[in-house]
């Protein structure tokens, strides 16, 4: 059976970002994960070595980065929040060195108003949001005041759950799991709309490893073509998840070969952008899987 060719498909209209158009189905892009964090998931957290965040920042921009995400909290299952002050005492000085390092679009994780302001203030050029703007009422307003593009991501509340091979959600309910993540991902990008942010500045995030069991998680990933649905450009971020851990029984630091996998097959779903730790060996990943599935 061969794949079908996604250049086939209609293009969705171009984002710009940080000076760079985005044209949506040309390639896929890659989304460099720069955590300003002590306690990240993975062990790449940087804290607050704002030399470190700089060099690493190099180095991404090197092996292929197409944006640099940087994060000052830890969204891991069960994660500790940070106060407002300190993630600003993270995120900025960070945003500050690397957008005088390198010329690649940054993006600031955070669900806080204030942090994405300054951070954009300060250099960024795109909002990720973990909680699609439902964790501050605020931020719908703010992102469209930015007017810069944002992802929207899928969560839910759920309860985690810890093992040696890192946290995880055990429990969540739904129906079907790549049905109701689409159509709750509809409702925030109608949302997203409401509060005056621009359709072509929207990306939708499924949310893999958030408020979703290891099972469902599979199965998301198997059926990440139905949030074409949408008519978004989708970004996945399954990097080192817990979820590849667990199939594969290996710690964070070992997962490169199952995070590819998920990669090529998002890829081949037609999935736009992915976010990842491994940059230059996932950007290869990206350019195979690209000249198979997108007719390259």
């Amino acid at each position: 059976m061969s794949l079908p060719l996604i250049s086939a498909e209609p293009r969705l209209p171009a984002t710009r970002c940080g000076g760079r158009t985005f044209t949506w189905g040309e390639r896929t892009y890659v989304v460099g994960i720069l955590n300003v964090t002590p306690d990240s998931f993975s062990g790449d957290g940087v804290g607050k070595d704002v030399s470190r965040a700089a060099a690493q920042a190099a180095r991404f921009a090197a092996e292929g980065a197409d944006v640099l995400d940087i994060g000052g909290e830890s969204t891991r299952p069960g994660a500790v929040t940070t106060s407002l002050q300190e993630e600003l005492d993270r995120v900025l000085p960070a945003v500050e060195a690397v957008r005088r390092e390198v010329d690649v679009p940054i993006s600031i994780d955070t669900y806080k108003p204030a942090v994405a302001r300054e951070a954009v203030r300060a250099g960024a050029s795109m909002v990720n949001d973990v909680w699609g703007l439902r964790g501050d009422a605020d931020m719908g307003a703010t992102v469209a005041s930015l007017n810069v593009p944002v992802v929207l991501m899928h969560n839910r509340r759920s309860v985690a759950q810890h093992s040696s091979l890192g946290g995880y959600y055990g429990s969540a309910a739904y129906a079907d799991v790549a049905e109701d993540v689409t159509r709750e991902l509809g409702d925030t990008v109608a949302r997203a709309t409401s509060c005056g942010i621009a359709g072509e500045n929207i990306i939708v995030d499924p949310g893999i490893g958030f408020g979703k069991t290891p099972p469902q998680n599979i199965a998301l990933m198997r059926n990440l073509n139905v949030l074409r649905r949408l008519g978004q450009p989708v970004l996945v971020g399954t990097s080192r998840k817990s979820f590849i851990g667990l199939a594969l029984d290996l710690p964070a630091n070992d997962r490169l070969e199952g995070t590819a996998a998920t990669v090529a097959l998002a890829i081949a779903q037609g999935v736009d952008l992915v976010r990842v730790h491994d940059v230059g060996a996932m950007a290869r990943v990206c350019r195979m899987t690209d000249a198979i599935v997108r007719g390259g």
